[in-house]
């Protein structure tokens, strides 16, 4: 027999905390995108497969000198691409006491205390998002994962009421499911979509208006069984489909309403922003990102359902050596085997408060709009109505527009990315983090400006 693997111990544990602390504490002087020489150094890794252990502390330290300087800062304040939040201390802190206890959250019985803070949170999530009391939940990967779970309850759900039983006999020979999409949906639905087999290109499309919202006008004559699916907050503009004339008109004609809320479905969260989730409450499905706006660590999503059970029906597994409980996680998600991402979910609305999270939702919002303002001011065309944490800016022809992203992003002070919006290319600006402050936002500001004068941009 080959020597054992050493235990961990608690100077390896220092070890680690430190050399974390130390890249935190660094992101603030650093280029958020790393440089070309510490990407290279990755090679520093590829090697053969050693013959014989390695000391953990020696893994560790490879580890750290070589991955750390090749890391995007996406945990600092200057990171604006995608949407993308950072980790709260205490959730970092959370995740590492979650990883040492290694309990894989499937089971209540067998792993009770992850279980536990898994139900609270979910309990806490449904009053904080404006969710109708009993709606039930599961704790996934991300919005992808996220809108695949929630619509497996839709497809249950809807194929139940036409008499049929999904998950016993599949969708050969099943009625025909309409699915209802906006034209800016989001790719990860039409994943979920084709993963489910209710088809990828089979929707039916609904157009939207210049700020990409669906147009309830247009919503098409439906008949169950059917599922339509919303958006709360468009990943380019942040705008919200019309819930409030759509959600009505599609449940009384038999519909199941499904809102894919990556984060803007955290708008409900702040008395400020909440008119802008108005409605959404009232569907029948919802998928969102904790990685988001919540700012736990990766990777960390959300799908509820108003009805538990369709939820339960669609993700349950049964097996005569699985304890049964009253609340199995797995029972609400497609893995049996999962981390147990409810502890930093919980560690964050513990640490946060209600009053907490809705300070952090209004502050990015007020950042993306001292963006716009300042873009604006500098003659640059925003692109989009800013309603909540995403700004689209032009900075001129597409060309100029793309030398300008890749500008700012090779000057390192901020990293945002670029997109195309309706035709036109544009650099998007996502605030998200709870770690920016409003001198980032200047700092990043200013890098802006500077980038696309060199780059000629601008009316």
């Amino acid at each position: 027999m080959g020597p054992e693997t050493p235990e961990p111990t608690p100077d390896l544990l220092q070890d680690a905390a430190a050399r974390a602390a130390r890249y935190l504490d660094g992101l603030a002087a650093r280029g958020v995108a790393p440089s070309a020489a510490a990407v290279r150094g990755l090679a520093a890794w590829d090697t053969a497969l050693p013959a014989g252990p390695t000391a953990a502390a020696e893994v560790l330290r490879l580890l750290d000198e070589v991955g750390s300087p090749a890391t995007m800062g996406m945990a600092g304040g200057r990171f604006f691409g995608f949407v993308i939040g950072g980790a709260l201390p205490a959730t970092v802190a959370a995740s590492w006491l979650a990883t040492a206890w290694d309990q894989n959250t499937g089971l209540q019985a067998i792993t009770p205390a992850t279980s536990e803070l898994e139900r609270i949170a979910l309990g806490w999530l449904v009053d904080l998002l404006g969710l109708p009391p009993g709606t039930g939940g599961g704790y996934v990967t991300g919005a992808t994962v996220a809108n695949f779970t929630a619509l497996a309850a839709a497809r249950h759900a809807v194929l139940r009421q036409a008499g049929w039983d999904v998950e016993a006999d599949g969708l050969f020979g099943a009625p025909p499911v309409t699915v209802v999409v906006g034209e800016e949906a989001h790719p990860t639905v039409h994943k979920a979509l084709g993963l489910l087999g209710l088809g990828r290109a089979r929707v039916v499309t609904v157009p939207v208006d210049g700020q990409g919202r669906m147009r309830a006008g247009a919503l098409p004559r439906l008949a169950p069984p059917a599922i339509v699916c919303l958006q709360a907050g468009n990943v380019n503009t942040g705008a919200f489909d019309p819930a409030p004339e759509i959600v009505p008109r599609a449940q009384e004609a038999g519909a199941w309403v499904h809102v894919d809320g990556a984060f803007g479905l955290w708008a409900a969260a702040s008395p400020r922003l909440a008119h802008l989730a108005a409605g959404f409450g009232d569907a029948d499905s919802w998928a969102t990102d904790a990685h988001k706006w919540l700012n736990v660590p990766y990777d960390s999503g959300l799908a509820f359902a108003r009805d538990p059970e369709a939820l339960r029906a669609a993700m349950a597994v049964r097996a005569a050596y699985l304890p049964t409980a009253e609340r199995n996680p797995s029972d609400f998600t497609p893995e049996l085997s999962r981390r147990g991402r409810g502890v930093e979910v919980w560690a964050a609305l513990r640490a946060l408060g209600r009053s907490g999270v809705a300070d952090l939702v209004e502050r990015n919002c007020r950042q993306a709009r001292r963006f716009a303002e300042g873009l604006a001011a500098a003659g640059h065309e925003v692109l989009n109505e800013v309603v909540l944490n995403q700004v689209l800016v032009a900075f001129g022809p597409p060309a100029t527009t793309e030398r300008v992203v890749a500008a700012i992003q090779e000057d390192g002070t901020c990293w945002c990315g670029g997109t195309v919006w309706h035709g036109r290319a544009a650099m998007r600006i996502s605030v998200s983090s709870w770690a920016t402050t409003d001198e980032d936002v200047e700092k990043s500001l200013d890098a802006m400006l500077r980038a696309a004068a060199r780059e000629g941009g601008g009316r």
